[in-house]
């Protein structure tokens, strides 16, 4: 029998990751927004939250950050044995176990691109959560992209390379600047907020091919890409900032990285 994935929020990304994995999973979904969930063709549309976490084996929380508090509260009596899989930047394992009484978490951070299948997804493991839950999530995310298994500390740096990463490629597509030349400064600038080279090389190769085959797939201009990316007051439009004061990608990302660590929920 194929598992049953329960996924709460159906916006942007909780509607990509149903798409790409209903095939392998039973999917059952729930938004607040119910007009989002209507004529779902292979994903069944859950009539509460309650339901929808009674039924699954593991939970997808692919809500916004600001959500989730009253989501965790919403959802805390129904857990028993469920593996919980969290979407949010900057929320942690920690905040999550905290308020749900020691669940099992992980704690992913996927880039736009991954509703085409081409994302980069990043993944860590909460304090209770075992190698099992970490391996079933990898596989369950690889029609996504390709993932990374980091330590929780380096998931807000994921989310300044990775996560903020489409639109330094756009502003790379604007700017004239050679290939090479970006992808040299984008690699160094991982580099230098603690990845290994290996490492860098991974996250910065496959957010530039996958923001390219976005941008090929959906024709969106770069422009448009860079506005769904950058949210107001977010770890994106920090590093931006930096980019259009003229200042150099390794200093956008060490705004974008603090941005994230200011907006974290411990």
């Amino acid at each position: 029998m194929r598992r049953k994935i329960g996924i709460i929020g159906f916006g942007n990304m909780g509607s990509a990751i149903a798409e790409r994995i209903k095939d392998k999973y039973a999917v059952a979904v729930f938004d607040k927004d119910t007009k989002k969930t209507v004529g779902l063709s292979g994903i069944e549309a859950a009539v509460n939250i309650a339901d929808l976490v009674k039924s699954a084996d593991a939970v997808i929380l692919a809500v916004k950050p600001q959500d989730f508090g009253n989501l965790l509260s919403e959802i805390r009596d129904f857990l028993e044995n469920k593996l919980i899989i969290s979407i949010a930047a900057g929320i942690t394992t920690a905040y999550i176990e905290k308020k749900l009484d020691a669940a099992r978490v992980i704690r992913t951070m996927p880039n736009l691109p991954a509703k085409i299948g081409k994302g980069m997804i990043c993944l860590c493991k909460g304090r209770l959560a075992d190698n099992k839950d970490l391996i079933f999530t990898e596989k369950l995310f690889t029609p996504l992209g390709k993932t990374l298994v980091l330590n929780e500390d380096m998931m807000d740096a994921a989310t300044a390379v990775s996560g903020s990463g489409p639109a330094y490629v756009c502003e790379y597509l604007e700017s004239g600047k050679s290939k090479q030349a970006f992808l040299n400064d984008f690699r160094s600038a991982a580099k230098a907020i603690g990845f290994r080279p290996q490492e860098a090389a991974l996250l910065v190769n496959t957010t530039f091919s996958g923001t390219i085959a976005f941008l090929k797939k959906t024709k969106l201009l770069p422009l448009e890409l860079k506005n769904q990316v950058a949210s107001k007051g977010g770890t994106t439009e920090a590093a931006l900032e930096v980019l259009h004061k003229g200042g150099p990608l390794s200093e956008a990302i060490k705004a974008a990285l603090r941005r994230a660590k200011e907006l974290s929920r411990r």
